[in-house]
């Protein structure tokens, strides 16, 4: 019997062996199921549930901002994950080997899981988006996946799909199997979307829902700790210590419940009835060693109180403390930094000391902190934001100045000039102790020297002869002994004062081969520097202080002429500020308030219906009524410019965009004829389209075309006239008025000439531009010497107007009186134009104007065919997608805005191709790359009417020679507009 049993096992798994598992049956497809789930799915899934542990366990929460739902914490290395690989493998197993199984489904869903585990969230999106089209009989399945593809979308910033996916699987959910709903998830997903949104209110509600149904205790008390921020976002600071305290109650991390407790004591007012120290509470905390670890949390959260009472001195004492005690918490360094950054930008001005800040803040932060990204940004434009905030800072103390009568005004000013000495001395003073601490080795001198330039250089230098074992390492090389450092630094300063590292530092006046900039007021030839020169210690110091006094005096606008120009620097650079905010730094809240004092300070101001706009759709998201309330204004007071018709219909600028692109068309066709020297047929055209879009924005570039086409047919007298008619007809225009207005002064000045002529326009070539005058009529200046002819290109001088001062700035008139023309339509945002001061009229040679240069990226370390090695020969470029528009058009309105703007300094324009769908516009050249990026600042916002081609089409960018002759093709131009935005 034994026997015969072995045999008949034996028979039975011949027969199994010998069934090929690929043939359709009951049997195989049940050996599938099993094995796929029992063996391959189940392992697969254990990968990733280990894998998404031990990234939660890694992930740096920063609970002083609201804390992400999940903790995700993507891969980040360049070489595959093991884990991620070995399911990836088996997941492809069921797909490719156990076909008959019903786990196909699953398999794909371990692929998205992996895939967004990796953070290649375009491929996890592929593949929750095929699970749900494929498997949605399996409606377990499908839900998951619905959870997962709106987790993907969110990280990939598609918020519009995300909600479409999100609210499908709120949709699904089946209140009587809430498990294999996966309802949780879903709630919470959507409880995220809605944080994205800044729609705390439904967040909350997502959150009771989320928690409701959550089985899983470490995500419940996450998403509890989440409900009491939403509870204090939207103002139930009583909700808010409840769920707090389930938190403290509760078997929380330690770290969860200590930030729970900080968080309740920060929101306490009362107990019992009895008023209660909020410091003296969190000072509680610091006598329990246990919290020895969250020393940073307890002083930064002790510095915020003291903030909220204006007590700025002691908040900056606690976020050194917390800085200090931080011993493994980067974030909150991070945090402490950013605190004392914008105390040194937005309280004390101290602009220097904040951008040592916010470098620290960048050092010592996660970049996935929430705000990582606007830190980043206001921190690499610091400068610009610093540029605006001390013209407005220095215009209103000149302006409170010259209020004052002269006893009193002295008074003043010696005060600031004392203010200013003792400053500079106390400076000294903590630079010598820097130096004297990083030689003892004070181990808490770093929270000085980072928020001290001097300091920080010393501290370096201390920090390179430290070892990693924090052992002294000796160093005979200089620049490693710091007291010869110090010595030598504070030996340069007083003979040299703050010079910048450049060619020639010695010179006190430098060669500028590239163009003249308005850097702030002069006294004379003889500047601070040359004084200084062999002076040190009191003496030298005495020098820079009556230095500073015949400045402050020499500045002072003491007549309406200079009040009026010192109100137009404050309005340009309020504007400046507003659009930076914008466009730049998206902080609408920084936009609004930069704005609002715009209305507040100029309430007549020619601009309001442009600002009425910008304030109208920065509330939107913010502040329905004072949105609604702005939006009424322009209605109301402003019913008929675009901002009103954009309000009303929201297709307006469409349909404005479809009008200019056709007109574009038309005028490129009668610039032909205009090329070709077929002046009457142009004459006749032009007429024709001036009568078909009488109210176009390019209608006086086409009235310009038809006069100097006309002008080669006729004498001066009818010339005349359209010449004046421009003038007259098109006052506001920012780039053919002020043409017209130079033709006109010339004809005045050689009237006789120009009347004798047959034909008032006689050149051959007729893309050049009409009475250009010779280098040898133009009156001798400081920047140019007496004419002489030579093949070389003239020197470089003052454009006859300055370039813009502003962001989106334009040219309005000439005039010094606080007017401008309303703004202009554009297809992202409207852009407002800036009061501009005519520099060639200017009585006050030290007028302070504004640089603003384009905002910088971080760059990184990429390998790239581009380099910065010709730091001499800079281009600004315009590259035009398409290889068969003809741009002489647009090259000739270049050609006008040169004439206009930049008179006198020799720029071309060529053309090149690069490839068959690429040409490129080139203009220069510029002997620098500060001297490019002022062209690009006073080209880029008159684009838009100088190019005749559609504004999607073409992008700009400057270029070195040496990387504009890599430009062969579309791929290498792609390939440097990457490398400029990381660059430059």
């Amino acid at each position: 019997m034994y026997k015969n049993s072995n045999f008949l096992l034996f028979a039975l798994i011949i027969i199994i062996a010998g069934c090929s598992l690929e043939k359709q049956s009951g049997l195989n497809r049940s050996m599938q199921n099993l094995t796929a789930h029992y063996n391959i799915l189940f392992n697969a899934n254990e990968l990733l549930r280990r894998k998404q542990e031990s990234y939660a366990a890694s992930f740096p929460d920063a609970y002083t901002e609201l804390l992400n739902v999940y903790p995700d914490t993507t891969s980040q290395s360049g070489s595959p994950d093991k884990d991620m690989e070995l399911a990836i493998t088996k997941a492809n197993t069921i797909i490719n080997i156990k076909e008959q199984s019903h786990y196909i489904g699953n398999a794909y869903l371990v692929l998205g899981k992996a895939r967004f585990l990796e953070g290649s969230y375009f491929d996890a999106v592929e593949y929750f988006s095929y699970v749900v089209r494929s498997f949605g009989n399996n409606f377990p399945l499908a839900q998951e996946a619905m959870v997962w593809e709106g987790r993907s979308l969110l990280y990939l910033n598609n918020l519009p799909k995300a909600k479409l996916v999100i609210d499908s699987a709120v949709q699904n959910i089946n209140p009587k199997k809430p498990g294999k709903s996966f309802t949780a998830d879903v709630y919470a997903t959507r409880m995220q979307y809605n944080i994205n949104t800044q729609n705390y209110a439904e967040a909350e509600e997502d959150a009771k829902q989320a928690i409701e149904f959550c089985s899983v205790s470490r995500l419940k008390l996450r998403w509890i700790f989440i409900l009491a921020q939403l509870q204090e976002l939207n103002l139930k600071p009583a909700e808010a210590y409840n769920s707090y305290t389930r938190i403290v109650q509760s078997n929380a991390s330690f770290e969860m419940a200590f930030n729970a407790n900080l968080n309740r004591i920060r929101i306490q007012d009362n107990r019992d009835g009895i008023k209660i120290s909020k410091i003296d509470q969190l000072r509680k905390l610091l006598k329990n060693h246990d919290n020895i670890d969250f020393f940073d949390q307890i002083y930064y959260h002790i510095g915020q109180q003291y903030y909220a009472t204006g007590d700025i001195d002691n908040a900056v004492k606690n976020y050194k403390l917390s800085i200090r005690h931080s011993t493994k918490n980067q974030n909150q360094r991070g945090v402490s930094y950013l605190r004392i950054a914008d105390i040194d930008f937005k309280n004390k001005a101290d602009y220097e000391g904040a951008k040592l800040y916010y470098d620290s803040t960048l050092n010592d932060l996660s970049p996935s902190y929430p705000g990582y990204q606007l830190i980043v940004k206001k921190s690499n434009n610091l400068q610009i934001l610093t540029g605006l905030l001390q013209t407005i800072a220095r215009e209103d103390t000149l302006q409170m100045l010259a209020g004052l009568d002269e006893k009193t005004r002295m008074t003043h000013i010696d005060a600031m000039v004392a203010r200013k000495a003792a400053k500079e001395k106390a400076a000294a003073a903590e630079a010598a102790a820097a130096a004297a601490s990083a030689n003892n080795g004070d181990p808490f001198s770093n929270s000085f020297t980072l928020s001290n330039p001097d300091a920080q250089m010393l501290q370096n230098g201390q920090n390179r002869q430290n070892g990693q074992n924090g052992q002294n390492i000796v160093s005979s090389f200089y620049f490693y002994n710091t007291n010869a450092v110090s010595q030598g630094y504070t030996a340069f300063k007083r003979q040299w004062g703050n010079r910048k590292l450049e060619d020639n530092w010695r010179r006190s006046k430098r060669s500028n081969a590239g163009m003249p900039t308005n850097a702030g007021p002069t006294t004379g030839p003889n500047t601070t520097t040359d004084k200084l020169a062999g002076l040190t210690g009191k003496a030298a110091d005495s020098v820079r202080n009556v230095e500073y006094k015949q400045q402050l005096i020499h500045d002072l606008p003491l007549t309406p002429d200079l009040i009026s120009q010192s109100n137009i620097r404050i309005y340009n650079a309020y504007l400046d500020l507003g659009n930076l905010y914008r466009d730049v730094l998206e902080d609408k809240k920084e936009a609004i308030a930069a704005f609002e004092k715009m209305l507040a300070r100029f309430p007549n101001n020619p601009d309001k219906p442009a600002i009425y706009y910008n304030l109208y759709r920065l509330y939107t998201d913010i502040d329905a009524t004072k949105s609604d309330m702005y939006k009424n204004l322009i209605l109301k007071d402003y019913p008929q410019t675009a901002f009103a018709k954009i309000i009303l219909d929201p297709e307006y600028s469409k349909k404005l965009n479809d009008a200019n692109a056709g007109f574009n068309v038309f005028y490129n066709q009668v610039y032909d004829l205009y090329e070709q020297k077929q002046y009457a047929q142009v004459v006749s055209a032009a007429e024709d389209l001036l009568k078909r879009y009488p109210d176009n924005r390019f209608s006086a570039q086409l009235f310009y075309l038809k006069a100097i086409a006309a002008g080669h047919q006729e004498k001066l007298p009818p010339f005349l006239t359209d010449m004046q008619e421009i003038v007259a007809k098109y006052p506001d225009d920012i780039l053919i008025t002020p043409l017209a207005q130079q033709h006109l002064a010339y004809i005045h000045a050689n009237i006789d000439e120009v009347a004798a002529r047959p034909i008032v326009l006689n050149n051959e070539d007729p893309n050049e531009i009409p009475f250009t005058p010779p280098v040898a009529y133009q009156k001798q200046t400081e920047y140019r010497k007496t004419y002489i002819p030579s093949p070389q290109a003239p020197e470089y001088r003052h454009p006859v107007n300055a370039p813009l001062n502003g962001l989106t700035s334009v040219t309005t008139k000439i005039n010094t009186q606080l007017t401008a023309p309303q703004g202009k339509l554009s297809d992202n945002h409207i852009q407002q134009p800036a009061y501009v001061l005519q520099q060639a009229n200017q009585a006050n040679p030290d007028s302070v104007t504004t640089t603003i240069a384009p905002p910088v990226i971080v760059a990184q370390n990429i390998a790239s065919i581009f380099s910065k090695r010709d730091s001499t020969h800079y281009y600004f470029a315009i590259n035009v997608t398409s290889g068969t528009t003809n741009l002489a058009s647009s090259r000739f309105g270049i050609g006008q805005f040169n004439r206009i703007r930049f008179f006198g300094y020799g720029f071309k324009h060529e053309l090149m191709t690069a490839g068959p769908d690429d040409q490129i516009i080139y203009i220069g050249r510029f002997f620098s790359l500060s001297d490019a990026r002022k062209y690009a600042k006073s080209i880029i916002p008159v684009l838009p009417d100088i190019m005749k081609v559609p504004k999607d089409k073409y992008s700009f960018f400057i270029i070195t020679k040496e990387n504009l002759d890599k430009l062969a093709d579309q791929k290498a131009v792609d390939s440097y507009i990457d490398y400029y935005q990381k660059n430059y």
